[in-house]
């Protein structure tokens, strides 16, 4: 899926934004997969590059970083999800097999998807038949997919909140999402 994208834009976009080359190919990738797929949805890279900034800092959570081989080392797992200090509380929903905790959730990857959503939205970004949460191609197009297929117009502000507020229910985390991708967005206006 990165391979859907110009080598020239990615160095300068990723210059210009100080996203790492490897997060941004995915980003971007997603993004074409997904409009010619749903060309009504208008999810663009930079909302995907917002939350990953937001979610993992672009897969470097935790001293963690993306290869070039696109897979998150080591694989970042986020906190447990049991209602304390400011997290949700969501009971475990896979026996810990993705998360490695039997007893609640935690969100995993580089785009932090809970187990349940991954379960129901994982998508094979890098076409090599398998799906894995902590890679940036796999976790990026399962991203895509998750915030379309919420059916919303992700051009008007409405139909971006709904989909975003669906990926993580906090104001906050939209406002940060938000100003992380028009960041981008007027960072990268020279190259496109």
């Amino acid at each position: 899926m990165s391979d859907l994208v110009a080598d020239e834009w990615v160095v300068q976009v990723a210059e210009q934004t100080d996203i790492p080359e490897r997060a941004l190919a995915s980003y971007a990738g997603a993004a074409i997969a997904l409009r010619a797929e749903q060309p009504e949805c208008g999810l663009g890279w930079n909302t995907l590059a917002g939350i990953g900034e937001v979610e993992t800092g672009h897969g470097t959570y935790g001293g963690a970083e993306i290869g070039d081989d696109g897979r998150a080392e080591p694989e970042i797992v986020g906190p447990v999800l049991d209602g304390g200090d400011g997290v949700a509380e969501i009971p475990d929903t896979d026996g810990g097999e993705l998360d490695g905790d039997e007893r609640w959730d935690r969100a995993v990857g580089p785009m932090q998807f809970i187990p349940s959503t991954w379960e129901a939205w994982s998508q094979d970004g890098t076409g090599d038949g398998s799906l894995d949460v902590h890679h940036i191609d796999d976790a990026a197009l399962t991203a895509a997919a998750y915030l379309c297929g919420q059916d919303e117009d992700m051009t008007t502000d409405n139909g971006w909140n709904a989909a975003v507020n669906a990926y993580n229910r906090s104001v906050a985390y939209a406002v940060d999402v938000a100003g992380a991708a028009e960041q981008y967005a007027r960072d990268s206006e020279s190259t496109e």
